[in-house]
């Protein structure tokens, strides 16, 4: 059983999580030969304040 954990930005829409979801789960069960039942894939949206990049919090980045 494949469990896979996707960290994204905060800001994604439920459309798009669910786009991702259903491409990588085609994937997943292609590349690995499992069943579509078998895949579970969790989204963790992070919230910009609680990351940094290059010294400085991605909240920031936005400015």
């Amino acid at each position: 059983m494949p469990f896979i954990t996707v960290k994204v930005l905060e800001g994604k829409t439920k459309e798009q999580k669910r786009a991702m979801v259903e491409k990588m789960t085609k994937v997943v069960t292609e590349t690995l030969d499992v069943d579509e039942s078998r895949v579970f894939i969790f989204i963790e949206d992070l919230e910009k304040e609680n990351y940094g990049k290059q010294g400085r919090l991605f909240s920031d980045l936005d400015d």
